[in-house]
């Protein structure tokens, strides 16, 4: 078969404490971008970051977020889309009830971040000092 697929069962699931990542897209397009999914509880999903090679995007498939990007804001559901630029501090919070995201990182790489922190305590995709470790080996720096 040509093309890519992927069923709703499979991809690579991390657990990342407050948020779980399933890896839709890596290597398959060549280092162009990679896709997963994010499901995940209420609250702060993240610390205040910034990517200075990589953008990312966000599809809100289910729950209510609020999108922080260099000191504004705006609240995203079921539908919505938001994009933030290279270079661009931000973070994402889920609103009451939690909810479900589609993310691409383009170009392809951040997701192995995601990966390295599942491999880790439950809760450092939100702890500052595993942030700024982890921000010597991929495009994620905390702000």
């Amino acid at each position: 078969m040509a093309g890519y697929y992927v069923n709703k069962d499979a991809g690579e699931i991390c657990d990342l404490g407050v948020v779980s990542m399933r890896v839709l897209v890596e290597d398959q397009a060549g280092g162009a971008f990679a896709l997963a999914e994010f499901r995940g509880d209420e609250g702060p999903w993240s610390i205040p970051h910034v990517h200075e090679r990589t953008s990312e995007s966000f599809f809100v498939l289910d729950g209510t977020f609020d999108f922080e990007c260099d000191g504004d804001a705006v609240t995203a559901g079921p539908g919505d889309y938001f994009l933030v630029p290279i270079g661009s501090p931000h973070m994402i919070t889920a609103r009451h009830g939690g909810g479900t995201l589609l993310a691409i990182m383009a170009p392809a790489g951040l997701h192995e971040m995601f990966k390295a922190l599942s491999r880790l305590p439950g809760d450092s995709l939100r702890d500052p000092v595993v942030r700024l470790e982890m921000s010597s080996h991929y495009d994620s720096v905390p702000v």
